[in-house]
């Protein structure tokens, strides 16, 4: 099966020591094995189909890992995490119905959370400044938008060009985009727009209701075509099923191009929620199974970050040291992600130093521009160049 190891042969290091130990060995073994070896890094970033996802999925656990583990070194440099910041810029009194989130307008009266008017840019600045000095290489601002207004534009421009301006990598999530906020999101520079497609296509209906699953997939394809890296995950433990977890795999497998970045949360119950109060009625999910969906994202999406986001604070050491095994090299750092509680940063850095992972470095992207000269009037723009 394609993008699949068999674990029962050597791996390709123990391959590689022998053949070069070997003293007789002919150039066209060597030549042989390089062969084999590019064409099994290639078998690994193809495309991999539903019923393929499927039995990932069905494996036993440490073989799965084994898999992840090993595509993950193919792709990433080992024991190294990209880190972040999330900052919420605008609380609460959302539009949107999301079922599980407790920002929405719509479950105002039963999560009691208060809503919040814009940060100022300097506020923002000052959190962003903390945010380096702490170590995380991405800024990530969210906003309780079912779409970002004319009036607010400006304001979320003028924090991305500012938080670039220190050296960070940079990242959104303000509710759908256009094709020109996008383009001028694209033109500020920023690096990642976060915009989760949540669930499978068929179990969306679940979850929300005052966007559909298109709309969603429209603005990634508008983010995208802009230039600017795309962020998109999923929230498991809402109650959906395994096959959901297999389709919303498959989704990102039918863009263009996967994700950049794709965080896969694990939800977390908030009281009040048409979501969040059946699941604490119910029973969650086993951390397990979110594992075993990190590790097949992995798999399937070899070259993305898979990060860990929401959820993570309930797990123990040995937990997240199985979403790291699984593929997993991004998280958050910080005491709290939007609304809900994270794991305390000074518990993340002990548990680096224990599981040896090193921080990744920033790598702000620069907007891909090109001036173009109209010949009627003879006015210059700066045209931003799509990857």
């Amino acid at each position: 099966m394609a993008g699949l190891l068999n674990i029962s042969e050597p791996n390709a290091n123990n391959h590689t020591n022998t053949i070069l130990n070997n003293k007789n060995v002919s150039y066209d073994s060597l030549a042989t094995f390089a062969t084999d070896a590019t064409n099994t890094k290639q078998q690994t970033a193809s495309k991999h189909s539903r019923e393929q996802i499927a039995q990932l999925f069905d494996l036993p656990l440490m073989d799965l890992l084994l898999q992840a583990q090993t595509i993950h070194r193919q792709h990433f440099t080992a024991n190294e995490v990209q880190i972040s910041t999330l900052l919420s810029i605008k609380t609460g009194n959302c539009p949107e119905d999301c079922g599980y989130c407790s920002q929405s307008g719509h479950h105002r009266d039963t999560t009691k959370l208060q809503a919040e008017k814009r940060i100022e840019v300097d506020k923002v600045i000052a959190a962003a400044k903390r945010a380096k000095a702490t170590g995380s290489s991405r800024f990530c601002m969210g906003a309780a938008w079912k779409h970002p207004s004319a009036k607010d534009m400006p304001y979320v421009v003028e924090l991305v060009k500012e938080v670039k301006a220190l050296g960070l990598e940079t990242c959104m999530t303000l509710g759908m985009l256009d094709t020109d906020q996008a383009a001028q999101l694209a033109d500020a520079g920023l690096d990642y727009y976060n915009h989760n497609l949540d669930t499978s296509r068929s179990y969306y209906e679940q979850v929300v209701s005052t966007r559909s699953y298109d709309e969603r997939l429209d603005t990634i394809a508008n983010v995208r075509n802009s230039g600017i890296n795309v962020c998109s995950g999923n929230i498991v433990g809402m109650g959906e099923s395994r096959d959901d977890r297999i389709d919303w795999v498959h989704e990102l497998l039918k863009m263009p191009k996967a994700p950049e970045s794709i965080p896969v949360n694990l939800l977390v119950p908030i009281q009040g929620t048409p979501i969040g109060d059946k699941v604490l009625a119910e029973g969650q999910l086993p951390v397990l199974e979110w594992i075993r969906t990190i590790a097949v994202t992995r798999i399937c999406c070899p070259s993305s970050y898979v990060r860990l986001s929401a959820g993570r604070e309930s797990l123990s050491d040995s937990e997240q040291a199985l979403a790291f095994m699984a593929g997993a090299n991004s998280f958050f750092y910080g005491d709290k992600l939007l609304t809900t509680g994270n794991a305390s940063q000074s518990g993340d850095d002990r548990l680096m130093r224990e599981l040896g992972l090193t921080k990744q470095f920033a790598a702000p992207r620069a907007p891909k521009q090109v001036p173009v000269l109209d010949a009627m009037s003879g006015h210059q723009s700066q045209v931003v160049l799509a990857e």
